[in-house]
């Protein structure tokens, strides 16, 4: 990624005021040597911030910081290739597909998912365009037909993905569907289980299948709405699915801190994707978008690089429970 750029620190930082090595780790720890350089790294990154620094006035001075910045790291060339396997549910159009190209542009290997009967000639499509701007370092893509609604059908797609690359780096959970309605007494049983299956209950399915197969620097981003920041009269249940993904998200996140993999969730405005065309009637289609600052809906390929940078530990290493709005101009509050 032309954005990026890596920063290294040595497992010795010299300065005139402060040293580190990997000796001042105690035994006891039980760190295996790359553990012991990471750690290293986080205390030398703790020192610069504690130790005592002077600066004489406003404003302050870059200039103190500089030898000790320059011990500590250097800017090298960004990485080439974003070496990652990612799993994207609801990929086969979108905002899935626009994700998943973008993904495969920067090296990625991609699995995505679909809806089995319903959307074959969309997934066969994305299948053709993934592989087309693939780099030559990732591996073909695939694509899964499946129902992500129950838990056994989720467990299949995840062994499948690792069956097939090894290993899950990236979890794109992005499956949705919606339906309008005018009161919540038109919402029967049957319907609010369908959409709580696909928008919610997948996220859990899948994350759950797929922590056993992600490590360290592995990432998850849900797909969540502007609609759960203000509300949707006529789309009360997906809202309120909508709700519970940045619940999930942010509850998600503390839980796997410890672990090193980061949650996180975008949370798109209006957006055109197939569901607009599917949900809403003729009027509401012709003024979808109109009613945010910018008065158009986005693009799904305006949407794709917030996952592409909640993906890349090089740009968004300290995010974890956040969720970016790409929405034209809303201003929502957490």
């Amino acid at each position: 990624m032309n954005v990026l750029c890596r920063v290294f620190t040595s497992s010795r930082v010299l300065s005139s005021n402060f040293t580190f090595s990997f000796s001042q780790i105690p035994n006891k720890t039980k760190k295996t040597l790359p553990e012991k350089r990471r750690l290293s790294q986080l205390v030398c990154v703790r020192a610069m911030a504690t130790e005592k620094q002077k600066q004489h006035g406003q404003p302050a001075k870059n200039m103190s910081w500089k030898k000790l910045h320059n011990s500590l790291a250097q800017i090298t060339n960004p990485p080439t290739s974003f070496g990652k396997v990612a799993l994207i549910t609801g990929g086969d159009s979108g905002i899935g597909r626009a994700v998943g190209y973008c993904f495969a542009l920067e090296g990625a290997t991609v699995a995505f998912t679909y809806v089995k009967g319903q959307e074959e000639k969309d997934a066969h499509e994305t299948l053709q365009m993934l592989k087309k701007v693939k780099t030559s370092d990732a591996k073909e893509p695939i694509a899964i037909p499946t129902d992500l609604g129950f838990d056994e059908n989720c467990k299949r797609v995840v062994d499948e993905v690792v069956n097939a690359f090894g290993r899950i780096d990236v979890l794109i959970n992005n499956a949705a569907e919606q339906y309008e309605s005018s009161s919540v007494e038109e919402i029967d049983e049957p319907r609010l289980e369908r959409v709580f299956r696909t928008n919610i209950f997948s996220y859990f399915f899948l994350t759950r299948h797929a922590l056993k197969h992600m490590k360290e620097g592995s990432s998850i981003i849900n797909t969540t709405s502007v609609n759960a920041y203000k509300g949707n009269a006529s789309l009360l249940d997906y809202t309120a699915t909508k709700g519970a993904i940045v619940a999930f998200t942010r509850g998600l996140a503390l839980q796997l801190a410890e672990k090193g993999i980061r949650v996180n969730g975008v949370a798109p405005g209006p957006i055109w994707t197939p569901l607009i065309p599917a949900s809403f009637n003729e009027e509401k289609i012709k003024n979808f978008g109109s009613e945010v600052p910018m008065k158009r809906a986005g693009q799904p390929i305006e949407v794709a690089p917030s996952y592409v940078f909640l993906a890349c530990n090089h740009c968004s290493s300290y995010f974890t429970g956040q969720v970016l709005h790409p929405n034209g101009g809303a201003v929502v509050n957490a």
